[in-house]
């Protein structure tokens, strides 16, 4: 991990698991707000205040938004005008967006082959830093998608490439299947990861960091929201949890005993002198083997508030990281 003190909010540039790309420790996700809650307008106005902070990698999926995500993504780039070599993207296939048994919930080599043009039309681009395989596919032989993947990279559609969601042993498998045929690796897994999700990071991949040089890009820091302290008293009109087909992730936040943990958070916060969001985000920053925690925003102030969780940092020392613990275990 690399600590550059000129960037806004002291922004740090960690390798992304054992490979030699290095991303923003705070990243910028389109998840959710892309489309539903935000326009090429204020999608470029949210990423060009992360990259004005400091933020170089921008994560994006191929099903967000039904591939509008894509597209406003790509507008922004090409509006923004920044030099490509500066900026790290990420998309992500599985889900797919169109049907047919070949085209949807799959990481056969046709669907991802089609997949990744696809992507790169949208975006605007001649390629993409990396490639995820959204979930894991029992359907289509390891050795396929290893293959398929392998080629993406090779043929210069995909720098690196990873996975999301997968279990350790598929990783494990992954990983011999590429080392036995002399295919290029996944280098990284994107996980949900925040302190009331703590099993994937802490629990699944804990052999793999040192075992396959994992790196790590997680997802949903504050738990859907629930880690603001906000849906303490219910859920806001203005919630992405009011938005048709969220209604999922209403349900999660019903849950008493992580109403309880967050309650337990918030004289944490207060005597730290930083929002809930700051704090959350934080304590997933401090743990090492997180790579980039990726961040995501419907307005300005929210990625001003968020990448200013890099100024707790050094409140989280090994006390309050304790104390922290108690208040979540």
């Amino acid at each position: 991990m690399t600590n550059d003190d000129s960037a806004p909010h002291n922004m740090q540039y960690r390798r992304l698991g054992s490979s030699g790309l290095k991303v923003s420790a705070l990243s910028f996700g389109s998840w959710v707000t892309f489309d539903a809650q935000l326009d090429t307008g204020l999608a470029g106005e949210c990423m060009e205040a992360a990259w004005k902070a400091g933020v170089n990698f921008f994560d994006n999926a191929e099903a967000y938004a039904g591939g509008k995500s894509e597209t406003i993504m790509g507008k922004v780039f090409a509006e923004a005008g920044w030099p490509r070599h500066e900026y790290v993207v990420s998309t992500k296939f599985f889900f797919g967006i169109h049907d047919g048994p070949n085209m949807s919930q799959t990481l056969n080599r046709k669907y991802l082959m089609q997949a990744i043009e696809g992507s790169l039309t949208r975006l605007d681009l001649d390629f993409v830093d990396i490639a995820f395989c959204h979930r894991s596919d029992p359907d289509t032989p390891m050795e396929e998608v290893v293959w398929a993947m392998h080629d993406m990279v090779d043929r210069g559609f995909a720098t690196y490439w990873g996975t999301s969601m997968w279990s350790a042993a598929e990783l494990r498998e992954a990983h011999a299947v590429a080392h036995r045929l002399g295919l290029r690796k996944p280098v990284t897994e994107q996980p949900e990861y925040s302190m009331l999700r703590r099993t994937w990071i802490e629990d699944e991949y804990a052999p793999l960091y040192d075992e396959l040089g994992l790196g790590t890009t997680i997802w949903s820091p504050l738990a859907s929201g629930m880690l603001t302290g906000k849906y303490l008293d219910g859920v806001p009109d203005d919630s992405r949890l009011a938005l048709p087909g969220y209604e999922w992730l209403g349900e999660r936040i019903s849950n008493e005993v992580d109403t309880q943990r967050v309650r337990n958070l918030v004289p944490i916060a207060e005597e730290l002198g930083c929002s809930m969001a700051q704090l959350a985000i934080a304590w997933c920053v401090k743990n090492p083997n997180v790579s980039t925690v990726i961040t995501g925003a419907s307005r300005v102030s929210q990625v001003t508030e968020n990448l200013a969780a890099l100024e707790v940092l050094d409140a989280l020392d090994e006390q309050m990281m304790t104390r922290i613990a108690s208040a979540i275990a």
